[in-house]
Order: structure tokens, then sequence, then C-alpha cells
């Protein structure tokens, strides 16, 4: 493996959840093995658990770490073949990549969706155009349509969690106030068919996620029909898919319950809106698994970086 882009790099999910469990039992235990080596983390998105769990991983592994907010500081990057460069951008991404590639030996990219025009997101430009040329491996800290360094996180957490051979996990929409991304939607599900579990995904009608992503999944539309029985529930909002990046369903009745949790354990990839996606009853439980997924953020990095040295 080269680059760490989508939950699909993964060759075998049980036994990367297993090295993760086992450099969480021991974190420092390959320090020597980035050693002498760079990691430089771009980000043009804010970003809290991703980049100081990645930040984290990364020196636990022995690496020296450089960051830069692309928000903030550098040159506007053109991402786009054969543009006249006579607007905002400054550099393009064919010169920029290379140069990255030069000062580090990994670079991890944090590049969210506009939500504005579907096809120029799942063209990933900022993602795929360091991929083109860069010289170096490329990590995916989200990207417009995926997240696998969360869907991995969820998929230690739940090994940890689960106490059956066949456990249900429903992923459940929510409203919220913005228009937010599909991508930590889209790596879950595509993370939970890799398992042997009974996976549901549950939203109103309208808010389908890519038919290409969720086609081998089990959808429902009624809530609480999907609800029952469940032992992991992952709550998360997206924007419409069909019309691209709306808001079409603003239903407060789709906001998890402690009642309709049931006794099933919550899960989200947080940052959360309390009392809008889920009630503070839930939050505050000791059914809530939010806070040991972020804690696990770490070690979903850093299993993606152990193997990405290892080949170095």
């Amino acid at each position: 493996m080269k680059h760490y882009t989508s939950i699909q790099d993964i060759d075998s999910l049980p036994t990367w959840v297993n090295d993760a469990k086992n450099l969480k039992a021991n974190p420092l235990q390959a320090k020597s093995l980035g050693q002498g080596k760079t990691i430089c983390l771009l980000f043009f998105n804010n970003s809290l658990r991703t980049r100081l769990s990645t930040q984290k991983a990364a020196m636990n592994l022995g690496l020296e770490v450089m960051i830069m907010n692309f928000g903030s500081e550098g040159w506007a990057i053109e991402f786009e073949d054969g543009t006249v460069m006579d607007q905002g951008t400054s550099e393009h991404i064919k010169e920029a990549a290379q140069v990255v590639s030069q000062y580090c030996d990994i670079v991890a990219i944090r590049a969210f969706a506009s939500l504005t025009d579907k096809v120029k997101d799942e063209a990933e430009l900022v993602l795929n155009g360091f991929k083109k040329y860069a010289s170096i491996p490329v990590v995916n800290m989200e990207s417009s349509v995926g997240h696998p360094l969360q869907a991995l996180a969820d998929a230690i957490t739940l090994g940890e969690q689960n106490i059956k051979t066949k456990p249900k996990v429903v992923l459940s929409w929510a409203p919220h106030p913005k228009a937010l991304p599909h991508a930590v939607a889209n790596s879950f599900t595509e993370m939970m068919l890799k398992q042997d579990a009974d996976f549901v995904i549950t939203h109103p009608e309208g808010y389908e996620l890519n038919p290409e992503i969720t086609k081998d999944a089990a959808i429902e539309y009624n809530q609480s029909k999907a609800l029952e029985n469940a032992d992991f529930v992952y709550v998360k909002n997206w924007s419409n898919y069909k019309n691209y990046g709306q808001i079409i369903n603003q239903d407060t009745d789709w906001m998890m319950t402690k009642d309709k949790l049931g006794h099933a354990k919550f899960m989200h990839c947080l940052p959360v809106r309390r009392n809008v996606v889920v009630e503070d009853a839930v939050l505050d439980s000791d059914q809530s698994l939010v806070i040991e997924q972020a804690n696990n953020r770490t070690y979903a990095a850093q299993i993606v970086l152990k193997k990405i040295l290892e080949k170095l």
C-alpha cells in the first residue's frame, strides 16, 4: 500500500483493527520506524481531532511533523490542468506537490467538498492532484467524498465494544442547520460492508447517499423500524445527494434520543450539535462512545502511517 486515500485501501480490515489495538496497548513500540523522516499535514479545512490525532500518531512513530493551514497560510493553489491562472490562484498543484515531496516523506491532505459542484467534488481534485504529482505517499485526512481515517477509528471502536457474532449496526441521518458533506457517511458505509454485521442505513426519503456506495446496504426509511434491536447506532447528518448539497428536510423528529436509542451504544464522529443531532441525555450517558471514537483516531492514523513507513 503506497497511499491511504480510501477505506478500500485496507486489504484485511480485521487484521488492521487487531494491529491498531496492539499499537494502542503500546503506542511507542515502533517509535524508531519514523526516525529521520517527516510528514507534512496540509489543511484546506479546519480540524480538531484529525489534526491532533494524526500529529500524535506521527510522533508516536518518531516522525517529525510539519503543518500548514491553507486558510491563512500558503499560496492559493490551482488544481485544474490547462487553466489560465489570471484570477485568484497563484501556484499550480504540479509544482506545489513536487516541492512538498522534496521536503517530506509522507503528505496528508484534508480538503472538504464544496457541495456546489458534484462532478468536481467526486473528481477529488485536491486529493488526486497530490496523488498525481507528488512522489511520496498521500494520506486522506478527509476529502470531498471520504473520511477513511474516521471509518477505521470506528472499526477499531466496534472491534473493542462488540460482543456479538453479528451485531446490528444502524447509520441514522439526523437534522442539522448547515449543509454537510457525505464523506463520513460514505466511508462508514464502505467500512461496514466489510464487516460481518446486520447493517442498516436509515434516513428520510430523498436523502439517499451515492447509490454506487450504498448498493449492497439495506436502507430503511422508517427510523423506528431501523432502530429495532440495534446494538450500535451511528448518527450523522448529510446533505442531499440528488439535489446536490441542498437541505430539503429539517425534521427534528429524526434527532437521536434516549428513548430511540434503547440499549444500543451511540456513535458519532464529532463535532456534534447537542439537542439538534442528539440530545444531552444520550451524549452524557454511559452508552455514548464518542470520546473513545475520538481516542481511537490516533491509533487509526498510527496503523496507517506504520504500514506506509514499513514500505518506504
